[in-house]
């Protein structure tokens, strides 16, 4: 599965430059990977009323061209890899006029207890959680 979500720029988002700043596509993968995990069936309030976070242990992120005030844009996002305690995730943003890709990125999440110690994901999420091959070069 791959999930898709639509945004337009704010101003907000924008740098002097009228450029998005830089750590806003972090904020936008987030939503992309929330809307991912509630289609393939689970949402992070489900997660942690069971026990488990998926906390954020690595980001990548490539910027190809500029986002601006205003743009549509699109964010894909999927599962890249999948262990027992461990999800990577893949994310496209593309200016959503021309499909020109704007940014790629990755997130490698943990599962913790409330303890924040490692525990492996929960076998019903484990299964909903599927790879897929990149759809663009990340």
């Amino acid at each position: 599965m791959i999930s898709t979500i639509t945004l337009r720029v704010n101003y907000s988002e924008t740098d002097q430059m009228g450029v998005v700043y830089h750590a806003n596509y972090l904020i936008w993968f987030d939503r992309a990977r929330t809307e991912l995990m509630r289609e393939t069936g689970v949402t992070y309030k489900e997660l942690e009323q069971q026990g488990v976070y998926l906390a954020v242990s690595e980001v990548k992120v490539r910027y190809r061209a500029a986002a601006r005030y205003d743009d549509l844009v699109r964010v894909r996002c999927w599962v890249r890899e999948l262990a027992s305690r461990r999800v990577t995730f893949g994310y496209a943003v593309e200016r959503a006029a021309t499909a020109e890709l704007l940014a790629t990125g990755e997130t490698d999440l943990v599962s913790l207890t409330h303890q924040h110690t490692l525990t492996r994901i929960p076998a019903h999420v484990f299964e909903l959680l599927k790879p897929v091959p990149d759809p663009v070069r990340v």
